[in-house]
């Protein structure tokens, strides 16, 4: 079992990859708008951290808490992600929440223990 949340770690923190590069990409590229990138990396982020909270370690789970505050801000960045894709131009303050709440995301997991 340690050998597949160790595969699910590692394709979460690709989904973590695409879905900051491919927003930092947009936003230094001066026009705001959801690329595939993102979309992609928002339903990887979203799917392997379904995995990842399944009670896999033997007594060693997160905490409860952890989880539902990850799940509940990876949904919000999916459903802004997914529901602007297909815009020419995304909002501004839309765009930097994406990102935002990503990198509020990543901060839950490294320093909640």
């Amino acid at each position: 079992m340690e050998a597949l949340r160790l595969v699910l770690l590692y394709v979460h923190l690709i989904g973590f990859a695409l879905l900051l590069g491919g927003s930092i990409a947009q936003y230094l590229s001066g026009r705001l708008r959801i690329n595939p990138a993102m979309l992609w990396g928002s339903v990887i982020q979203l799917l392997t951290g379904l995995g990842l909270s399944a009670p896999l370690r033997d007594g060693d789970e997160p905490a409860p808490a952890k989880i539902v505050t990850k799940l509940v801000i990876a949904l919000l960045i999916f459903v802004m992600v997914f529901f602007s894709r297909k815009r020419e131009v995304v909002n501004r303050g839309h765009f930097l929440a994406i990102v935002g709440l990503t990198l509020v995301n990543a901060a839950v997991a490294v320093f909640w223990r």
